[in-house]
């Protein structure tokens, strides 16, 4: 068998042991945030129905399933004389070679999970989940086709209490993080009422898309796009003031009324305008930590089940070469009404773990104690101290310090190496002159300064630099 030269699909990454650390400092954070919330934690598989998924993400996230072949022979339901290569074609093959898809996301089978488990769940149900997810999508800086996502939503429930502790969740998480971030809200019901006011009510899902490119394409894209898709020139002067909208942090009795003329008073606008100003009100009572609150009126959420309160977080850090959204989400009204299970309304919130990796490690500024995983190494000196190691190794990790023991009895140097090789920041070292004293000797491996000391105050150090 000839040799294969081993490689990995574009898009999907291996992660070394030091980035696993880092990651698992991200994970903890948003974990332990949401557990103080209420959240509970879920798991479905990596693997829908096809069914479940398409559909819900509007035309361009269907393209981006990843769909996967039948098993066996997937192909012998195919009149493959009669195929021609066109999308139509494609269109009637799918359903008979392919009825299993990668989850896009986790949103859609949580739906999926809550109405086949609906008479075990209390409601309002909040749960979360950090798992993977797949988009064929292509690879670029900041997009990769496998990524991790964790969700916190609450479903069962219509109080704007809601939103408001999400937007508490945004800012905990980020301000732990150590990074200055604009959470922008906006309600999909406003552009809903300005589609209903310029007439284009059947082109929402047109003008949403098309507004959620305006920072990638620009205005002149976007209005191009608009006009492609068949709004008339009387639209697009309506909804121009919309593209212009500055980004405001408060909202005032004069901001509300502006924004009902903008959207020609329709009960659907003032509905929004209301829900909006509610939230607002609540983030003004109990102020943010760190994090900038602000409503865009172009932010869009290009997603097709959100029916209210929308949000993305957005990194202010002007050193940084990121410019996609860290976070976002929003609320649903009836997403579990596709699955035969309608008037549930839910609201959530989705944390890009590998974007946050990514600007953390461009930033500099996961903390030290996360650059490694083992504390302490306990070096080898032989077979006469190796009852001393034994004991020293055992009480560490009872005290909860990560530690190993050099296993094979070689030059110190060669242990110093293997030390420095996994970051880790302490070397143990026990000989005679030691156990005469009671004592052990540690090398920082950052300062290269040794020193002899008791194995209580090795425990004290290794435990404060944990």
């Amino acid at each position: 068998m000839a040799n294969i030269k081993p490689s990995i699909p574009k898009g999907m990454r291996d992660f070394s042991p030091s980035e696993m650390i880092k990651r698992n400092y991200i994970f903890e954070i948003i974990k332990n945030c949401f557990g103080r919330y209420g959240f509970l934690p879920l798991e479905t598989p990596a693997m829908e129905n096809l069914n479940t998924l398409t559909g819900k993400y509007g035309e361009e996230g269907d393209r981006l399933i990843f769909k996967v072949l039948n098993s066996g022979n997937y192909l012998e339901k195919v009149d493959t004389t009669q195929m021609e290569s066109t999308a139509e074609s494609a269109r009637k093959i799918l359903p008979l070679i392919s009825e299993k898809a990668l989850r896009y996301d986790l949103t859609v089978p949580f739906a999926r999970y809550v109405v086949m488990h609906k008479h075990e769940i209390s409601f309002p149900f909040k749960r979360y989940q950090i798992q993977p997810v797949w988009r064929a999508d292509r690879p670029q800086k900041g997009r990769y086709r496998e990524f991790y996502q964790c969700d916190a939503d609450i479903i069962g429930s219509n109080s704007l209490f809601n939103e408001f502790e999400l937007v508490q969740i945004l800012d905990e998480v980020f301000t732990k993080l150590n990074l200055r971030v604009t959470i922008k809200v906006n309600n999909r019901k406003i552009l809903s009422g300005i589609a209903e006011y310029i007439g284009a009510s059947d082109k929402i899902t047109d003008i949403t898309v098309a507004i959620d490119k305006l920072d990638k394409i620009g205005l002149d894209k976007v209005v191009e796009e608009l006009v492609q898709k068949g709004l008339s020139s009387d639209a697009l002067e309506k909804i121009k003031p919309l593209l212009h909208f500055k980004p405001i942090t408060a909202m005032g009795d004069e901001t509300c009324e502006y924004l009902n003329q903008l959207t020609g008073n329709t009960a659907t606008g003032k509905k929004g305008i209301e829900e909006l100003k509610s939230i607002f009100d609540m983030v003004m009572e109990i102020p943010l930590h760190s994090a900038r609150f602000e409503f865009d009126i172009t932010l869009a959420r290009g997603l097709n089940y959100y029916t209210g309160a929308i949000f993305e977080v957005k990194l202010n850090e002007p050193s940084s070469n990121f410019t996609g959204s860290l976070s976002g989400g929003g609320r649903y009204d009836d997403l579990t009404g596709i699955f035969g299970l309608p008037g549930l309304s839910g609201v959530g919130i989705s944390f890009g773990a590998d974007r946050i990796y990514d600007v953390l490690e461009e930033l500099k500024l996961f903390p030290e104690s996360y650059s490694h995983g083992t504390k302490a190494m306990l070096a080898n000196f032989g077979e006469t101290y190796k009852s001393n190691n034994l004991k020293l190794l055992f009480s560490l990790r009872q005290h909860g310090i990560s530690a190993i023991y050099y296993p094979e009895e070689v030059k110190m140097k060669k242990q110093f190496e293997y030390a420095d090789s996994l970051h880790i920041p302490y070397v143990v070292i026990i000989g005679e002159e030691e156990v005469n004293q009671e004592k052990v000797s540690v090398k920082n491996m950052k300062t290269g300064t040794q020193e002899m000391i008791t194995i209580s105050q090795l425990t004290s150090r290794l435990k404060s630099n944990s």
